[in-house]
């Protein structure tokens, strides 16, 4: 852990706030935190400005070290930050601006049930979902692949599944570049990673990952919500997961790498979480071809899953998934590194952008958009806690200011240690039975890990984005059923 956060945050409006590059010698740019007054204590106080202080000293980095309302202390980068190098300029890339996770990411599909239709059925429900969708630490599913398989998925992400039958063609239409990221590389995958994604296609892991079953209770944007499919009363499901143990293996592998390499190319950091090499170089390369493809594997992942959540649905409703309206929304990264282009002082530059729990967010018109929301911009998906709710936004114009992103969720207020403490003789799951809320996990301490006050309230988070003008609310969604690991 580095040192304490000492510096002064300068105010420059209701939503922003800078940390001024005379904070620490070496900054290239100054550190910029979207927050509004009450959420900047906890912020502080997590000490993850200090992440963002040392984020921007990254060689080639452009603008400012960023951090969302949902910002908590991580590995190198906090978890909600925003990091962009420009390539060209010596720009690097850094595994601990990307996660452990990579390609942690949600996707949101919607239904033509109402909650009405769902909710004598919600605990029978939850009780199929959770026997046929492997969750937990460790977990394994039934798709087994050996190494050319592996290898397929990690090139094809998503359309490996759909190829395979676990999904429809329209699906990849509405995932963030199709399902899949071009340039992976399996080459560049350790051995160790392969055995460890070898059984876990189509499984949720642990931790903060979850399948909730939702209520859209509130619309907030009837123009948009209408154009992404979604009305009050509907229901939602929500799938939240990553690259599992691969993913994992990858950022371990690089990062550790990544330290032994710093003194080759002559960078400097204060904090060797942050190890860097250029990404014009064989060795970034190298990590961008793992990163993907690791990136890959959790689009293949979570179409796996959606699957058998539609399998699921038809089994407990004795009607065929398309019949129930079981239509994709979107499924977006938050845990990724991309190469993008950016007007940067009147020069379109290659940017890597770092978004490490922060959600793309591109505006209306964007080339990469579906056809369907051109008019409304990308969908957002934010997921909140499992006692409270969940949010669907769409990205914005302004949000360029942040290399197009947004937050990614509620943030963690308590470690994991400090929630179970804090809750302890608690019955977790009763408490949410009582709010009308069911749920099914494997691991013997989730509920107590999860509980709600674990984490900042998501709507004054999504409240401080929209503030800011960097996305915008179109609908809340309430948990009606949730299965974890």
């Amino acid at each position: 852990m580095t040192h304490a956060f000492t510096g002064k945050l300068e105010r420059i409006d209701d939503y922003r706030w800078r940390i001024p590059k005379s904070y620490m010698p070496g900054m290239k740019v100054p550190g910029m935190i979207y927050s509004d007054e009450k959420m900047l204590k906890s912020i502080v106080k997590d000490n993850a400005p200090q992440q963002i202080a040392n984020a921007a000293h990254l060689p080639g980095i452009v603008k400012a070290s960023m951090a969302m309302p949902d910002i908590h202390w991580g590995y190198g980068l906090p978890i909600g930050g925003v990091v962009a190098t420009d390539i060209e300029d010596g720009g690097v890339i850094t595994p601990g601006g990307v996660g452990y996770d990579i390609n942690c990411g949600v996707r949101l599909m919607r239904t033509s049930l109402s909650a009405d239709d769902v909710r004598s059925r919600i605990k029978h429900l939850v009780d199929v979902l959770f026997r046929e969708i492997p969750a937990g630490v460790g977990s394994t599913g039934s798709i087994r692949a050996g190494r050319a398989e592996e290898e397929n998925i990690m090139l094809k992400g998503s359309e490996w599944a759909v190829r395979k039958g676990y999904g429809w063609q329209s699906d990849l239409e509405y995932c963030e570049g199709n399902g899949a990221i071009k340039g992976a590389d399996p080459a560049d995958v350790s051995d160790r990673a392969f055995e460890r994604g070898r059984k876990q296609p189509g499984t949720l892991g642990s931790g903060n990952h979850f399948l909730e079953v939702q209520e859209v209770e509130e619309i907030y944007n009837e123009e948009t919500a209408k154009i992404f499919g979604i009305e009050k009363g509907q229901v939602t499901v929500m799938i939240h997961t990553g690259s599992r143990g691969l993913g994992h293996q990858v950022c371990s592998d690089y990062a550790s790498k990544m330290i032994g390499l710093l003194s080759k190319f002559k960078i400097n950091v204060p904090d060797k979480q942050l190890a860097c090499v250029p990404v014009k170089s064989e060795e970034g390369r190298a990590y961008l071809g793992a990163m993907r493809a690791a990136a890959n594997y959790a689009w293949n992942n979570r179409q796996i899953i959606m699957h058998l959540t539609r399998k699921v649905f038809s089994e407990v409703f004795s009607e065929s998934a398309e019949s129930l309206g079981m239509h994709l929304v979107y499924d977006v990264a938050h845990n990724i590194a991309k190469v993008e282009q950016y007007e940067i002082d009147g020069r379109v530059r290659e940017l890597c952008v770092h978004r490490k729990g922060a959600t793309r967010a591109f505006p209306p018109g964007h080339d990469e958009l579906p056809e369907k929301y051109k008019k409304a911009g990308q969908p957002v998906i934010i997921p909140g806690d499992m006692g409270r709710c969940s949010y669907l936004l769409a990205g914005t114009q302004k949000a360029e200011e942040t290399f197009y992103s947004t937050c990614h969720g509620a943030g963690r207020l308590l470690s994991r240690s400090a929630a179970k403490r804090n809750t302890k003789g608690r019955a977790i799951a009763r408490e949410l039975e009582d709010k009308g809320i069911f749920v099914r996990h494997t691991g013997r301490q989730t509920l107590h890990e999860e509980v709600s006050e674990a984490y900042k309230n998501v709507t004054d988070v999504v409240d401080i984005v929209e503030g800011a003008g960097i996305s915008v609310k179109v609908a809340k969604m309430r948990p009606m059923g949730v299965i974890k690991g």
